[in-house]
């Protein structure tokens, strides 16, 4: 009766857990859809903790430890949550990540050491086929453990890398033949598996290399994720830590696989399959293709430092009350946010502005580049949070189209993803990208705190043109200024 009752429960979380998942994908229902989520994880964890029993019908022990750890992770969880700042979310979210594939790789070698016990690695251990065909354990078993190790590894020193680099601790690192070195190390990855789970694993009547041979593969996967991050720079972060968080789901459907638990198959499916589309979807926004994020093969600093400052030329600056007659006398203004406008919580102050502008008869939207931030969907839910309304918020495509009949765009912060170059240069790191066309409008003000290029650390071209003029400031400051000016015209 209980099983049954579980096998209810797990259907009831995965059904939240579609549920939710299809009101994220509408920022009016996102909210309630991420609580619907919570609440279907949390049926499933208490369900497993009070009914699940195994073959000999056994319960979950040491309840004392499994409540302390809940109550630790989500103190530890919820206070981050609340304190880390907008512009920190791509760093919080690289490092829940990385957790969630470190638990799946740990659970990866919990099972083999549950498997074969003490007596592994370089020792003799007779009773390993006994204990095999005691756990009714076949190859397809095998393939999902080190599937796990593999993905959770990758995922979680991939992850960390990324961490270190949103926040500046870790720079962008590269070697000559790096590409070669990660495609030989995925291979060697790959090759000790297959070897592992071929030869070693089923001759174990006689000494084998199994134990050794398993965390070779575990140490080579935390080598690849940390050389596979390493180089990836600039603008295309995003699309890595997409890949990461898609890399994170399809480990824990491994140890859903390998529990038979349906609720932690479910939830990483849906976790895995999102993440991979979400990359795909970004890597046609960047105009990269898959393979060449896998093997770390873009975003180099190397290439960066060759094209820094090649754009140069002279540019010219517009006062605030220049800005400000402009913006207060046109038809239509489109804004485009970018990294700047979250770094100075700009975000309300831009929607007053807006706001006001309106009252003025003056049309403004808002263009919203895929990568725009430094996590896919950065700027959707910084403007959200303003109470900005989702129908001003205009897609690349269709803002591209409108840019030419805008008069006036303002640029907050914004840089890799409306430099021009990116349609250009064919030398440009950047080339391929498609951008936000902001040049065909009738005037570009862009506001930055200097002249330094961007993420991507390369110049851009757009600064120099005769349509562009420069308003150097923090943002929100200028905000607060240009909102006195237009008020008082």
């Amino acid at each position: 009766m209980e099983i049954n009752l579980l096998t209810v429960i797990y259907l009831l979380a995965s059904v939240k857990f579609i549920i939710g998942l299809k009101m994220l994908s509408n920022p009016a229902a996102a909210r309630k859809g991420n609580l619907v989520a919570a609440a279907g994880m949390s049926v499933a964890i208490l369900g497993t903790i009070f009914l699940y029993k195994d073959e000999e019908g056994n319960s979950l022990h040491n309840y004392s430890w499994i409540f302390a750890a809940i109550i630790i992770g989500a103190v530890a969880g919820t206070m981050a949550a609340k304190k880390v700042k907008m512009t920190a979310m791509p760093e919080m979210v690289s490092v829940f990540n990385g957790m969630g594939g470190a638990c799946a790789a740990l659970i990866s070698i919990v099972e083999f050491n549950h498997l074969f016990g003490t007596n592994y690695g370089f020792i003799k251990c007779p009773d390993c086929a006994a204990r095999l065909h005691a756990h009714n354990f076949y190859l397809l078993e095998f393939i999902i453990i080190f599937a796990g190790l593999i993905i959770g590894s990758v995922s979680f020193a991939g992850s960390m890398i990324a961490w270190g680099k949103l926040n500046g601790k870790v720079k962008d690192r590269s070697f000559k033949n790096q590409h070669l070195f990660n495609m030989l190390l995925l291979l060697a990855i790959l090759a000790l598996s297959v070897y592992n789970v071929g030869f070693e694993l089923r001759s174990m009547s006689l000494f084998n290399f199994a134990g050794a041979l398993f965390y070779l593969t575990l140490f080579l996967s935390l080598l690849y994720g940390i050389f596979f991050v390493l180089p990836i720079g600039g603008a295309d972060m995003p699309v890595v830590i997409s890949l990461l968080n898609s890399f994170t789901g399809v480990a824990a459907a491994c140890g859903g696989f390998l529990y038979d638990n349906k609720v932690m198959l479910t939830g990483g499916i849906l976790v895995g399959a999102a993440g991979t589309l979400l990359t795909i979807l970004m890597c046609k926004a960047m105009n990269r293709s898959l393979k060449n994020v896998l093997i770390g093969n873009f975003g180099g600093a190397a290439t960066i430092a060759a094209q820094a400052g090649k754009a140069g030329g002279a540019y010219k600056e517009i006062i605030l009350s220049d800005a400000a007659i402009n913006m207060s006398y046109a038809r239509k203004i489109m804004i485009v946010p970018g990294y700047g406008l979250a770094v100075a919580q700009a975000q309300h102050v831009c929607h007053e502005l807006e706001s006001i502008l309106e009252e003025k008869g003056v049309e403004v939207k808002y263009a919203i580049h895929p990568v725009a931030g430094r996590m896919p969907g950065h700027m959707n839910v910084l403007l959200a949070e303003a109470d900005v309304p989702y129908d001003k918020l205009l897609e690349m495509e269709d803002a591209n189209k409108e840019f030419r009949i805008t008069d006036v765009v303002l640029v907050l912060g914004a840089n890799d993803v409306v430099n021009p170059a990116a349609k250009t240069d064919t030398s440009s790191p950047i080339y391929g990208m498609p951008v936000l066309e902001v040049e065909d409008a009738k005037l570009v003000i862009v506001n930055k705190r200097s002249m330094k290029p961007g993420y991507a650390g390369i110049e851009n071209e757009l600064f120099f043109q005769p349509k562009t003029s420069m308003l150097f400031g923090d943002a929100k400051s200028v905000l607060q200024q240009l909102v006195t000016e237009v008020k008082n015209l």
